[in-house]
């Protein structure tokens, strides 16, 4: 489990006055070989999640995380080695005001505490009490997301947080699902540039984490409204992005994927001021603007990279690329070559 302020004033001083909330990573591979775990065992459990770790097996010892602050929430997300990961009595009263919600994504792995021990499978998650030390143990490598929430403002939407701890939450709950995707879209980017956009997305994030633990009904409902529309809103962002330079990419094909339909995909869109649409063609135009000025894409020709991002038609990408940045494509790529 994580403590709230120490995690929130380290990252703090990791990120840059520009980008407060950026996502920061740090890995093991940074540090010599032969201490990597007692470094590991300094700097991410004794100096950011306040946890005694112990390593399991004679397999060399190996985590990468990635960190992000967001205003009263803490995310955390990697791969780590086999090991033990040990809350203290100490530790655990370090951390009263915040608690840890603890999702296993790939491996095995158990959490002890209040009596119980809770086995976890990918997909399956599990709340951890602030008050009472506990034991978490990973199997085999594996990929872990912790998120380190208010208490009290959890508290006023779930209504009997108590009752929760230590209780497994069974792979396929759909606010665990979409409460990683959501993790891994904010992980992705740098875009909580401003506090209020940052604001929003912690908002988010205890939504979801409402829903997961069981929000009541009439808070249950405006959680949804935010927290479930916003995640999948980014989880269709991200289909986008993934499918961006096939020319076979709609609205149709994403809600299909994804479980929706197109009127609710539109719909998302609208709360956002824009269209599918819309969307689309700025993501298209951004890669092909990276595609552009990239050495790495020199030799392809400006038709190649329009195709490429999507674009069937060659009027219409130059139209809309001026449009979009004032430049042509091949002056863009000429002054980009004049730079190099």
């Amino acid at each position: 489990m994580l403590n709230l302020r120490r995690v929130t004033s380290d990252l703090e001083r990791m990120t840059s006055p520009k980008l407060p909330f950026a996502p920061q990573k740090i890995s093991t591979d940074a540090f010599p070989a032969r201490r990597r775990l007692s470094m590991w065992r300094e700097i991410y459990g004794r100096n950011i999640t306040h946890v005694d770790i112990d390593a399991i097996g004679d397999e060399p010892f190996h985590a990468s995380v990635t960190f992000q602050s967001l205003p009263g929430v803490a995310l955390v997300s990697g791969t780590r080695s086999a090991a033990q990961y040990r809350i203290t009595r100490q530790h655990a009263a370090r951390a009263a005001d915040a608690f840890g919600l603890t999702i296993l994504t790939s491996g095995a792995a158990t959490t002890e505490q209040l009596g119980r021990e809770i086995p976890l499978q990918p997909g399956s998650a599990v709340a951890i009490s602030p008050a009472y030390p506990s034991v978490s143990t990973m199997y085999e490598p594996g990929n872990v997301v912790t998120v380190a929430l208010p208490r009290l403002q959890v508290a006023a939407l779930v209504r009997d947080l108590d009752a929760v701890y230590a209780r497994p939450i069974l792979a396929g709950n759909e606010a665990v699902r979409l409460l990683l995707s959501y993790v891994e879209a904010l992980h992705s980017g740098d875009t909580l540039g401003r506090a209020a956009i940052a604001e929003t997305a912690a908002r988010h994030i205890v939504d979801l984490a409402a829903l997961a633990l069981g929000a009541k009904a009439d808070e249950a409902h405006e959680a949804h409204r935010r927290g479930l529309a916003a995640a999948r809103l980014e989880a269709i962002k991200a289909e986008v992005r993934d499918q961006i330079g096939s020319h076979d990419l709609s609205v149709a094909t994403v809600a299909a994927r994804l479980g929706m339909t197109t009127r609710y995909v539109h719909k998302l869109f609208e709360r956002e001021g824009m269209t599918f649409s819309e969307f689309v063609l700025a993501r298209r135009l951004e890669r092909a603007l990276r595609m552009l000025t990239g050495e790495r894409f020199a030799a392809l020709t400006v038709s190649a990279i329009a195709y490429d991002c999507g674009f069937s038609d060659l009027s219409y990408f130059y139209r809309t690329f001026r449009r979009a940045y004032d430049a042509t494509p091949t002056d863009l790529r000429k002054a980009s070559r004049r730079a190099r």
